[in-house]
């Protein structure tokens, strides 16, 4: 049995989440984690609400609410909305936590103790017009590398090009849109990445199965221009982690927070304090300490490509600095940008279906389905209603939902709601079981690799040998003349239910829940011997013929949705 930590990283609190964050982090790692639970390996999967900074700040504002009150509130409705999407977290956190703070702190302390912790004096942009200070992603304008207009002041989401304010050509505030910007004086704390630069760079050359996405950006990083540059980790707010050296004050810093993208990866590492201090855990330290057991677990991240740089460089250089016994990510699976309709999803420009949206129109199945096997893997890839009507009703409904139906109703018309007794498998049935022995290894060698659409394509091309095994054999012709077959066909069949509801569990949890039930059964063994799993369920197990597995979304439906999520929401 292998130990799994997995964690997605974790969504910005201001506000609810649209399709492309979901598919981007979230889905996927939930995706993993279900699979490697189905292979009875251990599996602690964490994420947590990101709750600092200023995008939390000006949301409170807008709610008229404080900021620790507002933010409480939106960690009860994103984890409502994540259960409602099935997401199988082992903890959902907060970066608020008292864990967090304290073990931020401690970084900071241990970072400043090695000497890679610097004090400096800097000029950042003050705007008049709003009274403060501007954190670097509240000041847009064009971008010098290649154009793009709507470039924040730390990083440009078109290119990805890491940028200072300074370079940004016609900045603005994007809180009041005003213009009137000045340089001041204030003093900060930066980490000085610089100072492992190399280490970083062997460890990522190490990583040679990692996808060429999350490398190339980690590379980029590292030695495009002036290479990788020591990151401010304090800011000018009042909402954070203060700034402590351990538990110690830190002279100069006081009124200060550390910023966000500091604090925000450590809170992987206290989640799983939370799990414990929540009584759902005894031993975080097993799983992220190495001198406390943690170096046979396999530590995977599921991110967006623009939180490749923090996740491969900035938490790694913290992680690294410390001089401590902490465990270092394995694998980072990166995705490209999901888009919307001819255009980007954008939380801040309301753009796109949002994730409680989705839920008001259909169950999370439907989207599950659709959004894993059209993930942004490779490249940017785009949600048309189209398509998500093709999917829909083509793989879930025609091939999942008719099977099950089929051979559900034609067992109850025909003998009874019993698995029915009958002769022995002819070579029909032998091939069928040799393609899904076939199958099922593919599509674990998929899962184990993470690579998701392609898990998506073997799992459907399981599901289409049973229908194409149905239309073979065709029991209903087969019952006229020799019942006993097709008694021995229909069984196989009934089986083919169950190993179909465990393969399928990962992507569609609920429906695949409904067909066990349907089944009458909780075996959930995985079918790693698939003639005996064919046999699991014996004759004279009785069965139910469960209600519609899949309905599909007609054309009115689908033009009414195209309108009313046109890419625009208040």
């Amino acid at each position: 049995m292998t130990r799994h930590l997995i964690t997605s990283a974790i969504p910005y609190i201001n506000g609810i989440k649209h399709l492309g964050n979901l598919v981007g982090s979230q889905l996927p790692a939930d995706l993993f984690a279900r699979f490697q639970r189905a292979r009875r390996n251990e599996v602690l999967f964490l994420c947590a609400t990101d709750e600092h900074g200023t995008p939390a700040e000006l949301a409170a504002a807008k709610a008229g609410k404080p900021v620790a009150e507002y933010c409480a509130e939106m960690w009860t409705l994103q984890a409502e909305i994540a259960q409602g999407f099935r997401l199988s977290f082992d903890h959902f956190g907060r970066s608020s936590s008292d864990e967090n703070r304290t073990l931020t702190q401690h970084f900071a302390g241990r970072l400043a103790d090695e000497g890679l912790i610097e004090e400096t004096v800097e000029t950042q942009v003050y705007s008049i017009a709003d009274g403060r200070f501007l954190p670097d992603r509240y000041i847009e304008g064009t971008c010098p590398n290649c154009g793009f207009e709507s470039a924040r002041g730390d990083q440009c989401d078109n290119c990805t090009k890491q940028l200072d304010p300074a370079d940004l050509i016609n900045p603005y505030s994007t809180i009041s849109g005003s213009t009137e910007l000045e340089p001041r004086e204030t003093k900060h704390l930066h980490l000085k990445q610089s100072k492992v630069k190399d280490q970083l760079d062997n460890w990522i050359s190490s990583k040679k199965d990692w996808p060429i996405l999350t490398t190339s950006i980690a590379k980029k990083w590292l030695h495009d221009g002036d290479g990788l540059q020591d990151r401010g980790i304090t800011r000018d707010l009042d909402w954070g982690v203060p700034v402590k050296r351990g538990a110690d004050d830190w002279p100069g810093m006081e009124g200060k927070v550390f910023y966000v993208w500091f604090d925000a990866p450590i809170e992987y590492i206290a989640c799983s304090q939370e799990w414990v201090a929540a009584g759902k855990g005894d031993d975080w330290e097993r799983w992220w300490r190495t001198d406390k057991g943690a170096d046979d677990v396999r530590y995977t991240q599921f991110m967006g490509k623009d939180n490749v740089p923090f996740h491969t460089l900035s938490f790694p250089a913290t992680i690294m600095g410390s001089n401590e016994p902490w465990k270092l990510v394995d694998y980072i699976k990166s995705f490209n940008y999901l888009n919307y309709d001819g255009g980007q999803f954008s939380t801040s420009r309301g753009r796109g279906v949002f994730m409680d949206q989705a839920l008001e129109i259909l169950p999370s199945d439907y989207w599950r389905w659709w959004l894993l096997s059209h993930a942004p893997e490779n490249s940017d890839s785009e949600f048309t209603w189209e398509n998500f009507q093709a999917s829909v009703n083509k793989d879930l409904a025609d091939v999942l939902g008719n099977f099950v139906s089929r051979v559900t109703k034609f067992t109850r018309s025909k003998f009874s709601e019993e698995i029915p007794d009958g002769g022995k498998n002819g070579p029909e049935e032998e091939s069928l079981i040799q393609e899904i022995t076939t199958r099922v290894r593919a599509y674990e060698g998929y899962m184990e690799a993470m690579e998701i659409r392609k898990s998506a394509n073997e799992l459907r091309a399981i599901w289409v040998a049973g229908n194409e095994y149905l239309q073979t054999v065709a029991p209903w012709s087969t019952f006229k003349t020799a019942p006993e077959q097709a008694a021995a066909q229909i069984r196989l069949a009934l089986n083919l239910i169950r190993v179909y509801a465990v393969l399928s569990a990962p992507f569609i949890p609920d429906a695949s829940a409904e067909l066990m039930q349907a089944m009458q059964t909780d075996n959930d063994a995985w079918p790693d011997d698939v003639a005996a799993a064919m046999t699991a369920l014996p004759a004279g197990h009785a069965f139910a013929v469960p209600e519609v597995t899949f309905r599909k979304i007609t054309d009115d439906e689908r033009e009414d949705w195209q309108e009313r999520f046109s890419g625009t929401r208040a």
